[in-house]
């Protein structure tokens, strides 16, 4: 294990220019929900205990769309709604993997999914409960979950940002104290097994999610969208692999990981806000800007 430093007034003062960055983003947009009204007691019943397997996982994510397609604007079209249907489809989709032969490890993976899933079952159950506020990445997609102005593709666009550029290191923090640190062990491979998920997937569910004017950018670009997003799922995913293993050399410090992850959130919660701008140009900085932002709670190596 390396022996590190870690510069908490540095990391302190990156959390507060991130939450006042995310204010300078946010402020046209005014919240338009606060709970999962009508249907909060229903929701908190749904996530309200953790899975244990990926079936487990798999059965609350269904139970979760059937509430979420009721709730507005309209039936089936709560923008939060977007997002739990692409994490079912590539969960199940993990799920088959596991039975494979080209998964090493199917504890490691189950187990890293479960934890996962715990994450966004945590914020879902956290929204509209008092002294219980889900973490600002998520409240960037929770806020706008009435917003027809929101295209179904950005919503789903900002719940894959909380989950990947947030909550992925943290699943895998909680796996690694479970079952071992791997370093670049066996499971590593397991780990780069669910891009190639991705990679399958992602094409159709944005071509499922797009708008007509979407649909014809599409047609007009060819394979580029979906070379560009490959390598967004590829350098996305390898930061939080390396932002975990940040996280993991903090994680006899409660104050310095505390630290830590208050950036993580707010930087993935500024990434969000970005993503709202629908350009080209400004996701492609949302990218560099979420890979520095990192850098900010990264350790000195030497």
């Amino acid at each position: 294990m390396r022996t590190v430093n870690f510069d908490r007034e540095r990391v302190r003062s990156s959390a507060e220019l991130l939450a006042q960055g995310r204010q300078r983003l946010a402020r046209a947009t005014a919240a338009t929900v606060r709970d999962w009204s009508p249907a909060q007691q229903e929701m908190l019943t749904a996530v309200e205990d953790p899975p244990e397997d990926i079936v487990g996982v798999i059965d609350r994510l269904k139970a979760v769309q059937k509430i979420l397609d009721t709730l507005p604007p309209s039936p089936g079209a709560n923008r939060v709604a977007a997002f739990n249907t692409l994490y079912l489809t590539i969960t199940e989709q993990v799920a088959e993997s596991l039975r494979g032969p080209g998964c090493t490890d199917p504890q490691w993976l189950e187990t890293l999914d479960v934890e996962f899933a715990r994450l966004y079952f945590r914020a879902l159950g956290s929204w509209g409960v008092s002294g219980a506020n889900p973490a600002d990445a998520w409240e960037v997609l929770f806020r706008r979950a009435h917003d027809e102005s929101m295209t179904v593709m950005d919503a789903a666009v900002l719940g894959v940002n909380a989950h990947i550029n947030h909550d992925l290191a943290l699943a895998l923090v909680a796996t690694w104290k479970r079952l071992g640190y791997p370093g670049d062990g066996p499971q590593h491979p397991d780990y780069l097994l669910v891009n190639r998920i991705f990679y399958r997937q992602i094409p159709l569910l944005r071509r499922r999610f797009a708008t007509a004017w979407q649909l014809q950018i599409d047609r007009c670009v060819g394979g580029l969208d979906d070379w560009s997003q490959r390598i967004l799922v590829r350098t996305t995913r390898a930061m939080a692999w390396e932002q975990a293993e940040t996280l993991w050399r903090l994680r006899d410090d409660e104050d310095d990981l505390a630290h830590a992850r208050l950036v993580l959130d707010r930087a993935s919660a500024c990434a969000g806000e970005t993503l709202l701008s629908g350009t080209t140009l400004l996701k492609a900085i949302w990218l560099t800007a979420t890979a520095w932002a990192r850098r900010l709670i990264h350790l000195t190596r030497r």
